[in-house]
């Protein structure tokens, strides 16, 4: 059993459709009005039946007044790290610290090629994402006064001008399953943002869990840094017995954050207001 410690977050996972452009926002609204923590959007840039993610995000900071948002995750292939970084601090800024960094290496490499992206080797993605978070960790470094320079091999900067600091420390949580995306995590990221249907079984939970912790012990991190979040859907029927499930998920296996995915306001409601608190319940019991 791993618990790490962290204090439980809930959130939402809601799917940005263009065809009723004002749901995403209300379900948004609906999350915070259920008291979740987090507010997410998948980042399909290439899905021309979705909002762009990141237009969304900033709508929806602006309509909003507690609630934290993120990718979940953000395109990199056809988001310019440099880029990418200024708009993270820019809308963190606006929103009084309300963003966090989702991000993915990118999959769906024919989609990403049509829309002039450069497809790359699942390890080169990888690599590609390593040299990113770099670029966007000296981006925010504002008073760092040395000359900015990554001389990567998919991405480069010279000589570009640090800043805007983000209002807060943001988070960089990585949508990670394979052992070479691990390593990365424990490496760099704040956070492993998985899915739960994605993983084969419960065993790659401690699995990717000890693969995250070595490498961070390598990089000479503390492995209590790094939060993990988790994807979930409806565990149970039962409200009760889904609170269960998550709490032990949260003891066993160390997650400190539960997003839910879906589009029902009702199930949003119920997610902030009898399940979360449950959970909650029960870990500050058991721990």
């Amino acid at each position: 059993m791993t618990d790490y410690g962290h204090e439980l977050e809930f959130g939402a996972f809601i799917t940005p459709s263009n065809a009723e452009p004002q749901q995403a926002v209300e379900l948004v609204r609906a999350a915070e009005d259920a008291g979740l923590d987090l507010a997410t959007f998948q980042d399909h840039p290439y899905q021309s039946r979705f909002l762009d993610t990141w237009t969304l995000l900033s709508y929806a900071a602006a309509r909003t007044d507690r609630i934290r948002l993120s990718g979940n995750v953000l395109n990199l292939p056809l988001r310019p790290p440099a880029v990418l970084a200024r708009a993270a601090a820019s809308l963190d800024l606006l929103s009084g610290g309300r963003f966090e960094l989702g991000l993915g290496a990118g999959g769906f490499w024919d989609a990403i090629e049509a829309m002039g992206g450069r497809r790359l080797s699942p390890g080169q993605a990888v690599d590609a994402l390593s040299e990113a978070i770099d670029i966007i960790r000296g981006v925010w470094d504002a008073g760092d006064r040395t000359r900015f320079k990554v001389d990567g091999t998919y991405y480069q900067v010279d000589g570009a001008k640090r800043g805007p600091a983000p209002a807060h420390d943001i988070g960089i949580w990585l949508g990670a399953y394979k052992p070479k995306m691990l390593r990365l995590t424990g490496a760099k990221a704040d956070g492993w943002l998985p899915t739960l249907a994605y993983l084969p079984d419960e065993a790659a939970i401690p699995e990717g869990n000890a693969v995250i912790d070595e490498a961070a012990r390598e990089a000479g991190r503390d492995p209590r840094d790094i939060r993990r979040l988790l994807n979930v859907g409806r565990l149970d029927a039962d409200d009760a017995r889904w609170a269960e499930r998550l709490a032990e998920l949260a003891l066993r296996h160390g997650f400190g954050t539960f997003i839910l995915a879906g589009d029902d306001p009702a199930e949003i409601r119920a997610f902030g207001r009898e399940v979360a608190p449950a959970v909650r319940e029960i870990v500050a019991r058991d721990r």
